[in-house]
C-alpha cells in the first residue's frame, strides 16, 4: 500500500520514471524522428547521406573541412567551394543538386534552384522560419535577425527609420573621418620609396569597428570601441563552444569558457546599460541630436511607444539590436573590403579602372555621397565579390508546418539550406565563367548579370532581406575610393590563397596587401 511506501522508495519510483521518460525522449529525438523524416525524403525521390546517431554529420564535416584547410588554393582561382564547403561539395558530386545531409538529428536539404529560393525568403504562407538560435549564439547577438512573427513584425518598424537612406546620408561625414584615419596611419608607417605591407584583415576590422562604434554611439564611440574588442573575443570563443554543441546541457557546466562567455555578457550589457541610459536623458533634454544609429533607434522607439504599454521595444531589446548592429555590421563591411583588395590585387586591370574612375568623380577631394552613388565600375566590382566571396555563405530556414515547395512535400522540422555561394557559382545560371571575376557581367545591373533575376543575393532577400545592405555598400565604397585615391596594392608574397569560414568567409591565413603611395 502507499501509506506503507517509505520516502526513499517513492522518490526512487519518481525517479525511474524521470529516468524513463528522459530515455523516451531521447529515443524519439535522436532516432526515431531523423528515421521518419529520412524515410519521407528518401520516398520522394532525394537522396543524401547516412545518419549516425545524435552526431548525424559532424564528425565527417569536420574532418574534411581540417583536411581542406591544410592546403591552400592556387593564387588567382576563385573556384572556392571544395575549400569552404567540401561536406556539400561531396554531397552535390554524389547526391545532386538537392542532397540532403544531417546536422545532428537534423537533416538539411539544399534548395539550388532561385525560384525556390524566392519563394522560400519571400514566405507569403508562412511556413517557414528561421533557425532558433542556441542559447550560446544568442549571447553574440538576439536582435531582429533571429526574431519571428510580431516581434519581428515590431522591431523592424521601429529600426527602419534608423536605415533610411537620408539617415544614412546624415553619418557619411564619420565614414569619410574614419577612413582618412586609416590611411593617414598607412602613409605614416611607409618606408622612405613610399612603400608599407598592411594585413588588410585586422586593418578593416579596426575600420569597420571604429565606424559602428561611432555612428552607433556617437560621441561615446570609445565605450563603443571597448564592446566591438568584447564581442570579438566572445565570437572566437562561441566557435570553440560549437564544437560542443551535441553534447546535452554543455551550456550549464562551469568550464572556464563558459565562464568568461558569460563575464563577456554581463560586461557588454553593462556598458550598453550606461550609454543607453545617458543618450536617453539627452534626448528627453533635448541635450542630444540623433544623428547616431542609436539616437534614431530611440527616437523612433520613443514615437512607436507613445507612451503604450508593449508597443516599443524595452531595454533589454534594444542592447541586442546594439549588439546585432555592432557584429553584422562590423564583419559584412570588413570582409567585403578585405576580399575586395584581395580581388583587385589578383587583376590588377580592375584595379587601374576603378582608380580612374574615383579621380573622374572626386579627384583627390574627399568622397561625396551624389557621386559615390554614380562609381559604376566599382559598384560592378563591389557586386561580382560579393558574388564569388558573400560574407554569408548560406542562409537556413525550417519547415515548422509540413508544406510542398516545387514538388516536394517536406514534413514539419526539415532545415532547408539556401546555398549563396553554390547559387553564386553555377555554371548554368551566371555561364561558363561563373568562378571567374568578371565585373562586366553587373554592367546593366544586378537583374541582367545572370540567367536567373533572382541568382543574386548577398544580402538575402524577401520582407527579412539585411536592413544595413545600404549603410554595408556605402561605407565599403567610401573606404575603397578614398585607398584608391592614395595607393596602388598587390598582394605581398606571403599571401597564402585560402578562404574559409569563421562565421563569415574570410581569409585563413590574413590578407597580406602590400601598398605603393601614388
Amino acid at each position: 500500500m502507499l501509506g506503507d511506501a517509505s520516502p526513499w522508495s517513492i522518490a526512487g519510483a519518481a525517479a525511474a520514471v524521470a529516468l524513463l521518460s528522459l530515455a523516451a525522449w531521447i529515443l524519439e529525438w535522436a532516432w526515431w524522428t531523423p528515421r521518419r523524416l529520412g524515410r519521407a525524403l528518401r520516398a520522394q525521390g532525394l537522396r543524401g547521406t547516412r545518419y549516425r546517431l545524435f552526431s548525424g554529420d559532424a564528425p565527417e564535416d569536420a574532418r574534411l573541412n581540417r583536411e581542406a584547410r591544410s592546403q591552400p588554393m592556387p593564387l588567382g582561382s576563385h573556384d572556392i567551394i571544395p575549400r569552404v564547403h567540401p561536406m556539400l561539395c561531396n554531397a552535390v558530386k554524389e547526391h545532386g543538386k538537392m542532397p540532403f545531409t544531417w546536422f545532428g538529428p537534423t537533416p538539411r536539404v539544399m534548395i539550388s534552384d532561385p525560384d525556390l529560393v524566392r519563394e522560400i525568403l519571400s514566405n507569403k504562407l508562412g511556413h517557414y522560419r528561421k533557425q532558433r538560435s542556441s542559447r550560446m549564439g544568442k549571447l553574440l547577438a538576439d536582435g531582429v535577425a533571429n526574431h519571428e512573427g510580431e516581434k519581428w513584425a515590431k522591431h523592424r518598424r521601429i529600426l527602419n527609420p534608423a536605415f533610411h537612406h537620408e539617415k544614412i546620408k546624415r553619418i557619411l561625414p564619420v565614414f569619410s573621418t574614419c577612413c582618412e584615419e586609416m590611411v593617414t596611419r598607412w602613409e605614416n608607417s611607409m618606408s622612405g620609396e613610399g612603400l608599407s605591407e598592411i594585413d588588410t584583415c585586422s586593418e578593416f576590422q579596426n575600420l569597420t569597428g571604429d565606424v559602428i562604434a561611432r555612428t552607433s554611439f556617437g560621441s561615446n564611440y570609445q565605450e563603443g570601441k571597448k564592446i566591438f574588442q568584447l564581442q570579438g573575443e566572445l565570437a572566437k570563443r562561441l566557435m570553440q563552444a560549437f564544437q560542443t554543441f551535441f553534447i546535452p546541457g554543455y551550456w550549464f557546466l562551469p568550464t572556464k569558457n563558459n565562464r568568461r562567455m558569460r563575464a563577456i555578457d554581463r560586461e557588454i550589457r553593462m556598458i550598453m546599460q550606461g550609454i543607453i541610459g545617458k543618450k536617453e536623458r539627452a534626448i528627453k533634454n533635448g541635450e542630444a541630436s540623433s544623428n547616431d544609429l542609436l539616437g534614431l533607434l530611440l527616437e523612433s522607439n520613443m514615437q512607436q511607444s507613445n507612451g503604450k504599454a508593449g508597443q516599443g521595444m524595452s531595454i533589454d531589446d534594444i542592447i541586442e539590436e546594439c549588439k546585432l548592429f555592432y557584429f553584422a555590421g562590423m564583419e559584412t563591411t570588413s570582409v567585403l573590403l578585405t576580399w575586395t583588395l584581395i580581388v583587385l590585387s589578383m587583376h590588377p586591370e580592375w584595379q587601374e579602372q576603378a582608380r580612374e574612375e574615383v579621380l573622374h568623380h572626386f579627384g583627390r577631394a574627399t568622397p561625396d555621397y551624389e557621386h559615390l552613388s554614380r562609381l559604376k565600375i566599382v559598384t560592378m566590382i563591389s557586386y561580382e565579390v560579393l558574388r564569388l566571396y558573400p560574407p554569408v555563405t548560406y542562409l537556413t530556414r525550417r519547415t515548422y508546418k509540413a508544406t510542398e515547395l516545387g514538388s516536394i512535400k517536406y514534413p514539419k522540422g526539415v532545415t532547408l539550406i539556401l546555398p549563396l555561394l553554390f547559387i553564386h557559382h553555377d555554371p548554368d545560371i551566371w555561364g561558363e565563367d561563373a568562378s571567374e571575376f568578371n565585373p562586366q557581367r553587373f554592367a546593366d545591373g544586378i537583374s541582367s548579370a545572370a540567367k536567373h533575376p533572382s541568382a543574386f543575393f548577398p544580402f538575402g532577400g524577401g520582407p527579412r532581406i539585411c536592413i544595413g545592405q545600404n549603410f554595408a555598400l556605402l561605407e565599403a565604397k567610401m573606404a575603397l575610393s578614398t585607398i584608391l585615391q592614395r595607393f596602388s596594392f598587390e598582394l605581398s608574397p606571403s599571401y597564402t590563397h585560402a578562404p574559409y569560414t569563421m562565421m563569415t568567409l574570410q581569409p585563413q591565413h590574413g590578407a597580406q596587401i602590400r601598398l605603393r603611395k601614388i
